[in-house]
């Protein structure tokens, strides 16, 4: 005998869902059952069709078998409706918004405006709802992601959040990591902000050369042009491309000189300065806004550092580096078959970004072992300054960075020792990691901690090689002479 069923729900709808629940969900009812039959009998075999359900699932929602709600998807400012037949337990299930929905809609039809890019994938999102797995395109993220928060589905909400920040080196047409770092910062998630952030601010020359670079707001590029931490071939790089985005955008003068004085023109060899101050048409019609800058750079390289501290303040971010990957201030390191046996490595860079300095020249001796390398079996050095490493056993990866040689020029100067550690994602190599560490220590203490070596297929490791940079940032710092 039909009847009704509470709230107005028909009684042979709520057996067919019933029937839905039963076999949609085995593992609900009996589930745990199961799982403890299988801990106490350790001969017990697990019988796994969880994929014929979720093809039954699949075909439950194409035919729309028992539906018992119409979702009305229209696409806001438009004509355009998709129609989904559904069922009402699988969608409250997974959400309590569409729960309150079903609870105070007034006929079998739900109607739910959505913005044109979350309209377009709304059918693949409540295909997640009924199966548990989505593909996603780069394109689609930030619209299904928008749909989960909406909805309140949060496993598929985190898992998205997870799969950005995995695919920040995934190849776009016109890039896809500025348009995640503006979606991330308006709706407030930090941690995604943070690794787009971190992602442009490592990898900003191949940003460099994309389209995307084109795309970035005035917020962003101002931020990015603050930090030190920014990985490019040399300032002259940035000075450029930052040329380029200011012809394309066009943005106001205010903040066009608030870029132009972000500029670290110390770090720019003189030589380019007077072939910019010539033929950059930026710098030409900008140039009152940044005269003082360009004064303090060219008496940067015409004079002695600690000369200059004795006059000016040199502790400030126009004579600080960032991390430029060109052969004067470092060197890349390819290891092959890195956990074999200990390596060493010699490179030279300037004294110094001063012109003063720029031609006297520092060997940097640099040894990686694969294991712990205690204070007493650390290496010593032939004649030749080639260093002999003393093989020990266990640990963990380690590298030390030392000069050949003492030099009276260095007093003034301190040394910043950079290491970055490449990668292969997605088939690009970017940069997986960056260690620090200063002058008054020879290694990073925590390189490459917790990183499995041995393992071939080690996301450190391309083509089972080490892959390194090492840059060496010369800062004057520790005689600087405060003026009076």
């Amino acid at each position: 005998m039909l009847r009704s069923c509470g709230r107005g729900t028909p009684a042979w709808v709520y057996v067919g869902t019933l029937f839905i629940f039963i076999h949609l969900y085995p593992f609900t009812v009996r589930g745990a059952a199961l799982k403890q039959e299988a801990a106490l009998d350790s001969g017990a075999t697990v019988l796994n069709h969880s994929m014929g359900l979720v093809q039954r699932m699949e075909a439950l929602l194409v035919i729309g078998n028992s539906s018992d709600v119409t979702l009305r998807v229209q696409t806001i400012n438009t004509d355009e409706v998709k129609v989904i037949q559904a069922h009402s337990l699988l969608l409250t299930l997974q959400s309590d918004v569409f729960e309150e929905l079903l609870l105070s809609r007034n006929s079998s039809a739900v109607v739910l405006r959505e913005a044109p890019d979350c309209a377009a994938v709304f059918d693949k999102f409540v295909r997640y709802l009924y199966c548990g797995d989505i593909s996603v395109r780069l394109d689609q993220a930030i619209s299904l992601h928008k749909l989960a928060s909406k909805y309140h589905v949060w496993g598929l909400q985190q898992g998205l959040t997870q799969y950005m920040t995995q695919h920040l080196s995934s190849d776009s047409p016109m890039g896809h990591v500025v348009g995640w770092y503006n979606y991330a910062l308006q709706i407030g998630d930090m941690a995604l902000r943070d690794n787009c952030l971190q992602y442009l601010s490592w990898n900003l020359s191949s940003v460099l050369q994309s389209g995307e670079w084109g795309s970035i707001s005035e917020d962003l590029l101002l931020s990015l042009l603050q930090r030190s931490d920014l990985i490019l071939q040399s300032e002259l790089e940035l000075f450029e491309a930052l040329e380029a985005w200011i012809n394309l955008n066009q943005p106001l003068s205010l903040t066009v000189e608030s870029a132009l004085r972000a500029v670290r023109y110390g770090m720019i060899p003189p030589q380019h300065l007077f072939r910019l101050q010539k033929q950059s048409a930026l710098m030409f019609k900008y140039y009152e806004s940044i005269r003082d800058l360009l004064y303090l750079a060219f008496q940067f390289h015409s004079a002695s550092p600690i000369q200059l501290a004795k006059f000016f303040d040199v502790n400030c971010s126009i004579f600080t580096p960032r991390n430029y990957l060109s052969s004067s201030w470092g060197a890349p390191w390819v290891i092959n078959n890195p956990t074999r046996d200990d390596r060493s490595f010699s490179f030279q860079t300037q004294l110094g970004p001063s012109g003063h300095d720029s031609s006297k020249r520092v060997t940097w001796n640099t040894l990686f072992s694969p294991r712990w390398l205690p204070l007493s079996a650390r290496s010593t050095y032939t004649e030749l300054g080639t260093m002999q490493p003393t093989r020990t056993d266990g640990g963990r990866p380690r590298i030390i960075v030392t000069p050949a040689t003492s030099s009276p020029d260095f007093a003034g100067v301190s040394f910043q020792k950079t290491v970055i550690v490449m990668a292969k994602q997605q088939g690009k190599v970017v940069v997986r990691h960056v260690y620090n560490f200063h002058q008054s220590t020879e290694e990073a203490g925590d390189f490459l901690l917790d990183v499995d070596l041995q393992r071939r297929a080690s996301e450190y490791l391309i083509d089972s090689s080490l892959y390194l940079h090492i840059i060496i940032k010369p800062l004057y710092h520790s005689l600087l002479v405060a003026r009076k």
